[in-house]
């Protein structure tokens, strides 16, 4: 039964405890808090990171399929000097043909000779531009990787910037359950805290 006065009974907690378990809750509450922020940072700086390395993925698919075209291309290139040396070896035939039957003298196997000439020509213009058009498109997912690392490198420094809070927040929070920690230790056994551990904790910003 409580005595005259509404006083605490002898079972009752003195108001000091009351103010000393608080003080203990809420220093317990800013530690939860602090390790909280810090996983949030910690889930940001994954994200991050997981965007990266799906780009990333993407610009080593690119640069590959960059090199395959670009090796196509010089296969196509390649075909150009045999044909090249046929055309000469026509035009020698030609030159050859016309010397012996004179100029009006040009026949079939004279004119079917130019016309094979004009369509290696032709073959090999059609190759070119094969080539060029080939080299175009490797030169734009070239550049499509290129503009994709510059995302890159804003994710994993944007990782980077959380990883960095995350640690800052860890950090906070073991500095505080150490504070927190050694004053209720102190408390229990009636030895004082050391100075640093002595100061009250302060709730995150």
């Amino acid at each position: 039964m409580s005595s005259p006065g509404g006083a605490a009974g002898p079972g009752a907690p003195s108001p000091a405890q009351h103010r000393e378990s608080r003080w203990i809750g809420q220093g317990y509450a800013d530690i939860t808090k602090l390790r909280e922020i810090a996983a949030r940072h910690e889930r940001l700086a994954t994200r991050n990171q997981a965007r990266a390395a799906r780009i990333q993925t993407r610009i080593d698919k690119l640069r590959h399929n960059a090199t395959v075209l670009r090796e196509k291309a010089q296969k196509v290139l390649e075909r150009i000097p045999e044909l090249q040396q046929e055309i000469a070896q026509h035009e020698k035939d030609i030159q050859g043909g016309t010397q012996r039957g004179g100029i009006t003298a040009v026949g079939s196997d004279i004119t079917g000779l130019q016309l094979r000439v004009r369509k290696l020509q032709q073959k090999i213009v059609n190759l070119q531009h094969k080539s060029r058009v080939l080299e175009h498109r490797a030169s734009q997912r070239t550049q499509k990787s290129a503009e994709l690392k510059v995302r890159v490198d804003r994710f994993l420094e944007q990782a980077r910037l959380e990883e960095q809070e995350a640690l800052s927040f860890r950090d906070r929070a073991d500095r505080l359950q150490l504070a927190t920690e050694g004053e209720v230790a102190a408390r229990l056994t009636g030895v004082p805290p050391p100075a640093e551990a002595s100061s009250p904790p302060h709730a995150p910003p």
